[in-house]
C-alpha cells in the first residue's frame, strides 16, 4: 500500500509526460534586492541613466577611435604606438570620476562660482599671450608639466555659459530691456572674444558667439535687440577675417575652402593638403568602410589625425553606417540633455543645461562641417573622441552638471 503521508511529500507533475520535474528554488527576496538597488540608484539619486549611458558609450567608441587614428602617428613621432591613447585613458578616468562626483553636486551652489569662474578664464586668456609658445604664429596653450598642455579658450566656454545663465536667470523678467537684456552680455562677450581674438582662436570665437547668442535667445532678449547685437558683431568677426594682416591665415583658409583641389601655387597646395586627404579617407570609406583599424591615410598622409580629422578615420573605417550611427548617438545625447534641462525646477538650471549640451551638439556640427569641408578649416574638435586631456575633463565635468541637473529634480519630486 502507498503510504499517503509519503505520496503527499511527492513534488507535483507537470507537463503530459508523465514525469516527475522538479522544482527550481526561488529566491524572491533576492530579486526584490536588485530591483530596489537600481530603483534607489536611478530614482532615489536621480542619475539619468539614459545620459549617463549614451555619455559612456561616446566615450568608449572615441577611446577606441583614438587609438585606430593614432597610433601610425605616435609610433612615427613618439616612439609609441601607445602615446596618445595611454594618457587619453587616464583622463577619460579622471573625467568619469569626476563626471559621478559633481552629479551629486548641487548645481545651484554654481551661483556664487559664476564670477570667479568667469575672471579666472580672463587672467588665463591674459596669461597664455604672454607665456606659451608660438605654434604656427598663434598662442593658445599653457604648458602644465607632466600634465601636458591646456587650452583656456575651454575654460572660457564654460565660463561664458556659466555668468549668461546666472545673469539670465537673475533678470529674466528684464530681459526685453536693453540695460538688462542686452548690454551686460555684450560687455562680457566682447572682453572674452577680444582677448580669444589677440591669440587668434577664430573658432572659438565663433562658437562663444552662437552659444551666447541661443542662451539669449531663449532668455527672452527681443529680437530687435538680438540682431543688432549679433549682426554687429558678425560684421566685425568677418571685417577682422577678411581684411587684417593678423587673421590672414583664416582669409587663406577660406579661399582654399572654395577650391581645396586647386593646384594653382605650393602655398595653396599645402593650405589645402589637410582637407583633401580628409576627403580622400572620407570617399574610400564608402557605405560600410574598410574596417576597424585598416584606415590608410592615417599613414602620416592626414596631418594629426587623432585631433580635429579624427571622424574623416572615422568614415573610413566605420563607413558610411558607423559615421551615421555616431551622429545619431550625439543627436541623442543631444536631446536627452535639452529634455532634462527643460524638466528643471528653475531658469538656472534650464539655461544652464542647455547651454552645456548645446556646446557639445555645436562642436559636432561644426567638425563635421570642417571634415567634409562644409565649411572652411577651423580648428575645432570632436567631443569625446579628439584627443586632449584637459578638454576631455571639462567635457566629462559639464556632463556631470547636466546630470545634477536631474538629479536635483529628481530629488524635488521625491
Amino acid at each position: 500500500m502507498v503510504n499517503p503521508k509519503a505520496e503527499s511529500k511527492r513534488p507535483p507533475v507537470r507537463g503530459g509526460s508523465g514525469q516527475r520535474q522538479e522544482q527550481k528554488p526561488e529566491n524572491p527576496s533576492a530579486v526584490r534586492k536588485i530591483r530596489k538597488k537600481f530603483r534607489v540608484f536611478s530614482a532615489r539619486s536621480g542619475m539619468d541613466l539614459p545620459f549617463l549611458f549614451l555619455i559612456l558609450v561616446l566615450l568608449v567608441i572615441g577611446l577606441v577611435m583614438l587609438f585606430s587614428a593614432s597610433f601610425a602617428n605616435a609610433l612615427y613621432r613618439h616612439g609609441s604606438s601607445y602615446f596618445f591613447i595611454s594618457r587619453q585613458a587616464i583622463w577619460a578616468v579622471l573625467g568619469v570620476v569626476a563626471m559621478i562626483a559633481i552629479s551629486y553636486f548641487d548645481y545651484h551652489h554654481l551661483h556664487k562660482f559664476a564670477v570667479p569662474i568667469l575672471l579666472l578664464s580672463y587672467a588665463m586668456l591674459v596669461l597664455v599671450l604672454f607665456t606659451s609658445r608660438d605654434i604656427n604664429g598663434v598662442h593658445r596653450w599653457l604648458e602644465l608639466g607632466p600634465l601636458g598642455q591646456f587650452q583656456p579658450s575651454e575654460l572660457a566656454k564654460f565660463a561664458i555659459i556659466l555668468i549668461f545663465a546666472h545673469l539670465i536667470s537673475l533678470n529674466f523678467h528684464r530681459m526685453d530691456t536693453f540695460r538688462y537684456g542686452v548690454l551686460p552680455y555684450l560687455i562680457i562677450l566682447g572682453v572674452t572674444a577680444g582677448l580669444l581674438i589677440l591669440e587668434p582662436h577664430v573658432s572659438a570665437t565663433v562658437i562663444l558667439v552662437i552659444l551666447a547668442g541661443v542662451m539669449l535667445f531663449i532668455g527672452g532678449v527681443r529680437l530687435r535687440w538680438f540682431g543688432i547685437a549679433f549682426g554687429g558683431a558678425g560684421a566685425v568677426v568677418m571685417y577682422l577675417v577678411l581684411f587684417s594682416k593678423k587673421f590672414s591665415y583664416a582669409n587663406d583658409r577660406l579661399v582654399a575652402w572654395l577650391d581645396p583641389f586647386s593646384t594653382a601655387s605650393k602655398e595653396i597646395i599645402a593650405d589645402t593638403w589637410q582637407t583633401r586627404q580628409s576627403l580622400y579617407a572620407i570617399g574610400s570609406g564608402g557605405l560600410l568602410g574598410l574596417g576597424l583599424g585598416q584606415s590608410r591615410q592615417k599613414y602620416l598622409y592626414l596631418p594629426e589625425p587623432q585631433n580635429d580629422f579624427i571622424f574623416a578615420i572615422v568614415c573610413e573605417e566605420l563607413g558610411f553606417i558607423g559615421a551615421l550611427i555616431i551622429i545619431i548617438l550625439f543627436a541623442m545625447l543631444v536631446w536627452r540633455g535639452i529634455t532634462i534641462s527643460l524638466k528643471a525646477k528653475d531658469k538656472f538650471g534650464m539655461l544652464l543645461g542647455i547651454g552645456l549640451v548645446m556646446q557639445v551638439g555645436l562642436q559636432v556640427v561644426l567638425n563635421i562641417a570642417v571634415v567634409t569641408n562644409t565649411i572652411p578649416n577651423t580648428g575645432i574638435s570632436l567631443p569625446f573622441f579628439s584627443y586632449g586631456g584637459t578638454s576631455l575633463v571639462i567635457l566629462l565635468a559639464e556632463m556631470g552638471i547636466v546630470l545634477s541637473i536631474s538629479r536635483t529634480s529628481s530629488i524635488e519630486k521625491t
